[in-house]
């Protein structure tokens, strides 16, 4: 099998300094505002980056615990299969989330919606564009009918 290796191409801030203190989706915290940091050497991909007004951040997920690849997670008590969750003990720890672009200056964007613990190291960013990424007939598995908790049961 190959292996390969990502080298982080920025950093996240955000106001969220531990795991209690993150939401479980930026959905949930619409409001939450943070800075996307790209590294020096990578500032010139952010041409053009204005004109959208979401984007994909793929992140590292650092401080995940131990990985199981069937757990409960943070919306269901059931286990579920680690790829049928948005789980953070993942086997490769990759996080994904979709925010909004609120600003740039420079090498800095400013971003609302995030999720993400501060110092996150970030691998990528990739425009939402609504033609390819919205699709409103998905079915949402699992999730279906589930409550929508900001934090984890017990994290309330």
């Amino acid at each position: 099998m190959n292996k390969y290796s990502v080298i982080p191409v920025g950093i996240i801030h955000s106001p969220f300094t531990t795991k209690d203190e993150a939401p479980i989706q930026g959905a949930f915290v619409p409001d939450a505002v943070g800075q996307v940091e790209l590294f020096p050497e990578y500032a010139a991909g952010l041409k053009d980056i204005q004109g959208f007004s979401h984007l994909f951040l793929i992140y590292r997920f650092d401080r995940a615990s131990e990985v199981e690849l069937v757990r409960s997670t943070f919306l269901d008590d059931e286990p579920h299969g680690i790829f049928a969750t948005r789980h953070p003990c993942r086997p490769n720890g990759i996080g994904m989330t979709v925010v909004r672009l609120l600003a740039r200056e420079g090498d800095v964007l400013t971003v609302a919606g995030i999720d993400v613990l501060d110092g996150t190291p970030l691998l990528d960013i990739k425009p939402y564009v609504p033609r390819f990424d919205a699709h409103p007939e998905a079915i949402p598995g699992w999730f279906a009918g589930k409550e929508a908790r900001t934090k984890p049961a017990g994290r309330e």
